[in-house]
Parts: C-alpha cells; structure tokens; sequence
C-alpha cells in the first residue's frame, strides 16, 4: 500500500495539519489535561507541559514515517489547537485506518469533530489507497455518538481491531466507510 502520512487539509472552519512545538500550550490547555476528554478516547491525563512536550515529541518524530496519520485541528477564527485526529491504527495489509478523535471541551457543540471527520475522510479516500476506514466509540459516549451517526460512516458489527484480536465487542458501537460508498 502507498501512503502519503499527515498532509495538511482544510475544511470551513478548520486547518488539520501536523503538530508542531508550538502547540503544547494550546494542546495542555484545551484538551490533553481534561480527565473527561482523556477518559473517553482512552489516553492519559497530563498534568504539566513536559508531559505534554514529550508526547509531541513523539508526534512529530512519527511524522518520518508515511503511514503515520495525525493531525492538529486548528480553528482558523482563534488559530487555537482545539483537538487532534488520527489514524489510531493503520492495517497496509487490508487497506484499512481505524479513526479516533477528540476536540477541546470549550469548541464542543459547533459541529466541529463532524468537520474534522469528514475532511479527514476525503482527504483519505481521494489521496490514498484505503479501502476501508473505521471507527467506534463506547456506547455512554453519547458525543461522540452523535458525531459517527451524522458522518458518512455507517453502523457495522465490527472493526478490525476486534476481529484481529479475536474480541467480540460489548458497549462498543462501531462504524465504517468504504472506498467504494464514498461520494467523490
């Protein structure tokens, strides 16, 4: 499979693009310390900005390698690094990305997640080979709920984490999208 990594798209409202140094402070302060936000897409808590410096670090260390897929959700009103999204997993061998994401409580409510969502799709589907892209969210997770029943994404039985590791999936609602179904 070819892959062209974390491309900058933009959308509206939004310029997703790659981390930078620059956003630790807006990342500390608008979602990377908020348990509530943590919590749900199941990552740590940070609590001071070397944490957060160094899982930047990461970030951008990763960004040498093409079929990593994060990106920086900017508001372009604010120029505020409000959330990220990703392709928390990537399976080159069936052609399919597993998305996660996550916006900074004070940017909650403006449709912005969908938006970043659905660039991501595009930008995905019209400049990869993907086949397939996934996602799914615990069923208390009524937000992020709202967020794949409004995407392009339909409900399925399973994503391909489960199905790997042999897991049926309880209190998981999972999606998906196909190359196929995706209107260009």
């Amino acid at each position: 499979m070819n892959h062209k990594g974390t491309v900058m798209f933009e959308t509206t409202n939004l310029i997703c693009r790659r981390f930078t140094p620059y956003d630790c402070h807006d990342m500390l302060r608008n979602w990377a310390s908020d348990p509530q936000i943590q919590t749900e897409y199941r990552e740590p808590v940070y609590s001071d900005i070397n944490e957060v410096s160094k899982l930047l670090s990461d970030y951008i260390e990763n960004y040498q390698n093409p079929d990593y897929y994060r990106w920086a959700i900017i508001e372009k009103t604010s120029k505020e690094n409000i959330g990220q999204i990703a392709l928390c997993r990537v399976y080159s061998d069936c052609g399919t990305g597993e998305i996660e994401y996550c916006i900074g409580k004070h940017f909650w409510g403006r449709g912005y997640a969908g938006e970043a969502l659905s660039g991501m799709i595009a930008y995905i589907f019209r400049n990869t080979e993907f086949q397939k892209l996934e996602a799914y969210h615990r069923a208390e997770n009524i937000k992020s709920g709202r967020v794949l029943q409004k995407s392009a994404m339909k409900m399925t039985d399973n994503v391909e984490r489960f199905a790997r590791e042999k897991i049926n999936p309880h209190g998981e609602i999972c999606y998906c999208i196909y190359r196929e179904e995706y209107l260009f």
